[in-house]
């Protein structure tokens, strides 16, 4: 769904620096020392609106969450829920992270979650899924040695598709959910699509795995 163009945006992300980092490579190998703190930090591509980001941060205050987001319509939403929930432990990146290894320096990253990713369904489109080889070379450079990747998705033939590329790369499956909210799991923080979704009782796909 496209979403309503918002012209303050610019500026509600300007005023907001603290949170929405501007310049975000100049900070690669150094992200800790910005959260003044040795936390983990964990990483979430594609936050969205920012409903899990901001819980997870709020569930878990002894981590350091970074969420990145393209779509500045979209994320000044995430700054708001930040900024209400007065989170010390978020920052936001508005940028198109074509490869994070420009801005995570090797063993940076605890956790990197992906959400509800894009699943270009058609075969042409293979290259630009985030669990394809080329993004999984990324993250195992970024992830500490002991980090994990936990997917969660609607679509089952991207959740398929990522089971096997996981695979393929040679990475450990430590989890793997067919109806995720069948587990009533307590400590599930849900995003905005999967409440949406799971509200029409469709199925939500998880994964977890390592390098």
């Amino acid at each position: 769904m496209r979403q309503r163009h918002k012209p303050w945006a610019d500026d509600f992300i300007k005023e907001n620096s603290h949170i929405v980092i501007p310049n975000a490579d100049e900070n690669k190998g150094k992200w800790q020392t910005l959260f003044q703190n040795d936390q983990p930090i964990h990483l979430e591509i594609g936050t969205g609106k920012g409903q899990f980001i901001a819980g997870m941060a709020k569930q878990h205050p002894e981590i350091n969450f970074i969420g990145i987001e393209v779509v500045k319509s979209v994320i000044v939403s995430a700054v708001q829920k930040v900024l209400d929930e007065e989170l010390k432990n978020v920052f936001l990146l508005n940028i198109n992270a074509k490869d994070v290894r420009d801005i995570f320096a090797e063993n940076e990253i605890t956790t990197i979650y992906l959400n509800f990713s894009d699943p270009w369904p058609k075969n042409r489109h293979e290259k630009r899924r985030l669990t394809y080889h080329t993004f999984l070379e990324q993250y195992k450079h970024i992830l500490h040695p002991d980090g994990e990747i936990i997917l969660k998705t609607d679509n089952q033939g991207f959740f398929e598709y990522s089971l096997v590329s996981f695979s393929q790369f040679g990475m450990k499956l430590e989890e793997v959910s067919l109806d995720l909210h069948a587990l009533n799991d307590p400590l599930n923080v849900m995003t905005e699509y999967e409440e949406k979704f799971s509200k029409k009782g469709q199925r939500i796909y998880r994964c977890k795995a390592r390098f």
